[in-house]
């Protein structure tokens, strides 16, 4: 009966289902987005929401962090497993979970929910988010930690445990959360926020089965997946065939030296997309490990990017996409292993297929950018209230040139995606800091034909005693790569500046380095990587930059073969070798 009913439903009805699903998940984005209670989440963005099918199958996903893309799903299974006996699930249930070496994918700082969607008593679909508390108790404030050597230092964790049951709340389990955390308003405000927007997408979907009908609904879900399947083959045999490989190195874990090697096997059919990253380094003593998880959502992120950016996220985009790894490697952590700087890892996962095709593909990806989250955290009293503060906040820096384009500047990382920064002017109203520099790094790092973009310089200025600093700054000793006989760009770093006039540092990784009123925490993040010949820039770009300061006379003179007086900044001459190469 139900495929009599689906064959009589005209094309024009299931993409307008399908758009609807879409758009469910954008109204789920921003109901959170508006209603909850840290920076992190209403001015950075750093969540994600959708809705999946009833089988854990992603349909559409509402994103500020790009990191997140397919741990919704991972959730959703999750869930399911736990719950699979018939009935377990029930209209109203809200399933509370952060566990990353399952469902969760990333850091217990990540927290998601799930919501099974049920219409005449049949599960149709899941809505689920995932955002970021500012804290989940732990050893730390922020619940960070760049030396923390198992996971139990790192806060609370939620195994897929009911927080509504048939809508009615656990309380305990709110009463656990508000006695663990340290800022209860905060993390407990944030919670009701994910609640209101999976409740916005439980009644759009509701609505969307009353309006067309529960059997219209699930073919459209099903026509969605395969569509975004064919949409990924179509791409997929536009891309060269082959097998491609990358080597890099992350740089060390806050407690081993490292470094530590990292590799890709790529190989691409004409309906596969096979990422092997075994005989990377096992998981390591220090907090950077990630899970599988987060390493197929940070795979998923450069697929996209390579195969169709603009293609509505599913499910049945990534059927062509496979990941291998070695269980207990650092991209594949597993039970206890730390995991709260898990991005320096993981990123890694998206940069090494990005070294490995750009330059197969230089209309799709650029040089190398800066490539970590640079997370800052930092606590303390504030000064006119007495009151506990937390930032919590990625950084900013430079991204590659690509061909026939300069690298962008002082933008977040490919992780990071649509996100933002905390207004310079909210940071110093809410907290015991003072912004004293948020400018461009002009260091003159990765030159090429197209530069890298700049990274930028952001200082803190602590403006009470006791206040303590956390930050994890990976790619600080191997710099950005560029491409295509582009040169490197720089590394990211951080330094304290002290009230004493001594300088401390440069550190990559610092775990509560202890700030005095007017020490200032000194960010300084990296130039992406050159793309071209640096010989081949245009003379009159090369001047322009001198004149913007984003190179020296000097550097225009040894990296692009342009002599420029430095009374007049004008072109006085060009070198033998460039001479020789447009003369030829």
């Amino acid at each position: 009966m139900e495929n009599t009913v689906v064959s009589k439903v005209d094309p024009f009805t299931l993409d307008i289902v399908k758009d609807s699903l879409v758009a469910i998940g954008e109204e789920m984005f921003y109901a959170l987005a508006h209603t909850s209670m840290s920076p992190v989440i209403y001015e950075v963005l750093d969540y994600a929401s959708g809705l999946t099918d009833s089988k854990g199958q992603l349909l559409t996903q509402g994103n500020g962090v790009t990191g997140f893309i397919g741990m919704l799903s991972f959730m959703v299974r999750q869930t399911i497993e736990k719950f699979k006996e018939s009935g377990e699930l029930k209209p109203g249930d809200i399933i509370l979970i952060n566990d990353p070496y399952g469902g969760g994918g990333s850091h217990l700082c990540d927290v998601g929910l799930v919501m099974p969607i049920f219409y005449e008593g049949e599960l149709i679909a899941f809505s689920a988010n995932k955002a970021h508390w500012t804290d989940v108790g732990g050893k730390d404030p922020g619940s960070m930690a760049t030396d923390s050597t198992e996971i139990f230092q790192e806060g609370l964790q939620f195994p897929s445990i009911k927080i509504f049951n048939e809508g009615k709340v656990n309380q305990s389990v709110v009463d656990l959360i508000a006695a663990n955390v340290r800022f209860p308003d905060l993390s407990l405000g944030d919670l009701w926020a994910q609640v209101a927007a999976l409740k916005t997408g439980e009644k759009r979907v509701q609505e969307l089965c009353k309006k067309y009908g529960k059997d219209v609904v699930i073919n459209s879900i099903n026509h969605l997946l395969d569509h975004g399947e064919q949409l990924a083959l179509k791409a997929l045999k536009e891309l060269p065939k082959g097998t491609f490989e990358a080597v890099d190195y992350i740089d060390d874990d806050g407690i081993e030296e490292g470094p530590f090697k990292v590799q890709v096997k790529l190989t691409i059919t004409d309906d596969e997309f096979l990422c092997d990253f075994r005989g990377s380094h096992p998981q390591v003593t220090g907090s950077i490990n990630s899970s599988y998880t987060g390493l197929v959502s940070a795979v998923r992120t450069i697929y996209l990017a390579v195969t169709n950016p603009s293609q509505d996220v599913n499910d049945g985009s990534f059927r062509p996409l496979r990941v291998l790894t070695d269980e207990g490697s650092i991209f594949n952590a597993v039970r206890p292993a730390p995991v709260s700087m898990y991005w320096e890892s993981m990123l890694f996962g998206t940069d090494l297929i990005w070294k490995a095709l750009a330059p197969l593909v230089p209309n799709r990806l650029s040089a190398g950018h800066f490539l970590s989250v640079c997370t800052v955290i930092l606590s303390g009293k504030h000064q006119d209230t007495d009151e506990r503060f937390l930032i919590v906040e990625p950084s900013v820096g430079g991204w590659g040139g690509a061909e026939g384009l300069d690298g962008a500047s002082g933008q977040f990382c490919i992780l990071d995606g649509e996100t933002f920064n905390i207004p310079v002017e909210v940071c110093e109203t809410r907290n015991g800091v003072l912004v004293d520099e948020y400018s461009l790094h002009t260091d003159g790092a990765g030159a090429g034909e197209f530069r890298g973009g700049q990274g930028v310089v952001r200082s803190y200025r602590a403006l009470t005693d006791n206040q303590v600093f956390t930050a994890s700054f990976g790619r600080h000793k191997y710099k950005v790569w560029g491409a295509n006989g582009g040169q490197d760009g720089s590394t990211n770093k951080f330094e304290i500046e002290k009230v004493n006039g001594e300088t401390d540092g440069p550190f990559g990784k610092f775990n509560q380095y202890p700030l005095n009123k007017n020490d200032v925490a000194r960010l300084i993040t990296a130039t992406g990587g050159g793309y071209g010949d640096p010989l081949n820039r245009p003379i009159e770009k090369v001047v322009l930059d001198v004149k913007n300061e984003y190179i020296t006379v000097e550097q225009a003179e040894r990296d692009y073969g342009v002599i420029i007086d430095p009374d007049t900044l004008e072109l006085k001459e060009i070198s033998k070798e460039r001479q020789v190469r447009e003369a030829g």
